[in-house]
This record gives C-alpha cells, sequence and structure tokens, in this order.
C-alpha cells in the first residue's frame, strides 16, 4: 500500500519541478534517453 503513495509523491514533486507540460515532456523523454542508453 506505500509504494503508491511513493509513486504518486515522487510524481508530484517531478511536476513541481517542472512547472510546465513542456518541462515534463523533457524529463520523461530524457529518462527514456538514458533507460534506452542502458539497454542497447
Amino acid at each position: 500500500m506505500t509504494r503508491p503513495l511513493i509513486l504518486a509523491a515522487a510524481l508530484l514533486a517531478l511536476l513541481a519541478g517542472c512547472n510546465t507540460v513542456d518541462g515534463v515532456g523533457r524529463d520523461i523523454s530524457g529518462g527514456a534517453n538514458r533507460v534506452a542508453g542502458w539497454i542497447g
């Protein structure tokens, strides 16, 4: 039960840090590129 709460808190912190939808998109794509680099 604490796992969804931690995930929600992390999501809120991410959104608060970005302040814009564009910033969220850049953060998500940056994270995806980093994971893709680990895999490939």
